[in-house]
């Protein structure tokens, strides 16, 4: 899925060439991946644009470096501003966002103290992360991170590279994603989505506590399934209930909500998008569409005239 290019990226509080934005061999974060990231999608609206969740996305930003000891230079505000003047610098949307915090060239060894942190934030078109109306995935034999090795709150370049080698098994065997288990054999999540499923009108999701990251579109269809009336369990699932759930679906930045077809090649149900997760699908995309008032203030306004828009 190559990117396409944009004129600008926020480096440091300043605006450079795309083609500018480079780091040193010997950077620290090459060596050890201390790096923290997120992802955040800004969607075309009706009068321009808007940035889903921003200010939610950039406290994690935050969150995450202060985990890792990374003293950003930044405030939450800063960073929001930030994102808004490039995306209206480069005219570009819908789109998706990439801010970034990196130990830069400064110390060799293990240790990151020295090293400066240089912050990033880049955005490009983007269209669907999985292919296709709905996900073949398997469970993955690569269980996600014990919480007492790796902090699975922090969205950390290191902790993905687990992910990769979930997303790389599923690949090779036919799937779109897999899902891992956590260190106990319960479902946690896919490489870069949380895991929701429906039994008998009930949805259930792996609780935070299961190893998985604290997903802000996890938390946006949780708002929007209790505004339904949806009873809601977090809790551990063993992972045999994916094989008898009535639906189960993704949730995340890039794959927004995806429904899942079959997990290990046993279908869904009848394999067809439930109620639930369609339900949930179309409130979620009608709100960030424009085509449904965003009740819930998830959008930043964004000018971006409507000839500079590209297609997702």
């Amino acid at each position: 899925m190559p990117i396409q290019t944009t004129k600008n990226i926020w480096r440091n509080g300043k605006l450079i060439p795309w083609e500018q934005a480079n780091i040193h061999v010997m950077s620290h974060v090459v060596h050890y991946g201390s790096s923290v990231f997120e992802g955040i999608r800004c969607y075309q609206q009706p009068n321009g644009a808007g940035i889903f969740r921003l200010s939610e996305h950039m406290q994690r930003l935050l969150d995450s470096a202060k985990i890792y000891r990374m003293e950003l230079p930044y405030t939450l505000e800063q960073l929001n501003a930030a994102a808004v003047e490039l995306v209206e610098a480069n005219g570009v949307a819908p789109c998706y966002l990439r801010p970034i915090a990196i130990r830069g060239y400064g110390e060799i060894g293990v240790s990151p103290i020295g090293s400066p942190i240089d912050v990033y934030i880049a955005n490009f078109p983007w269209g669907k992360y999985v292919a296709g109306d709905a996900a073949d995935v398997c469970i993955s034999s690569w269980n996600r991170l014990a919480p007492n090795t790796m902090p699975s709150m922090a969205k950390a370049g290191s902790n993905y590279m687990n992910s990769q080698l979930i997303r790389m098994e599923a690949a090779v065997n036919g799937y779109s994603e897999g899902i891992a288990l956590d260190v106990n054999g319960f479902l946690s999540e896919g490489s870069g989505e949380n895991l929701f499923l429906v039994r008998g009108g009930v949805l259930y999701t792996t609780p935070l506590g299961d190893s998985i990251l604290s997903g802000i579109t996890r938390d946006s269809v949780l708002q929007l399934a209790r505004e339904m009336g949806y009873t809601i369990v977090e809790q551990s699932l063993p992972r045999e209930m994916i094989y008898i759930a009535d639906e189960v679906f993704f949730t995340g930045t890039a794959a927004e909500v995806t429904p899942i077809r079959s997990v290990d090649r046993i279908l869904v149900k009848d394999g067809k998008t439930g109620p639930i997760t369609q339900k949930l699908a179309d409130e979620f995309f009608a709100i960030t569409s424009g085509k449904k008032a965003d009740r819930f203030g998830w959008l930043t306004p964004v000018k971006v005239k409507a000839s500079e828009t590209v297609p997702a």
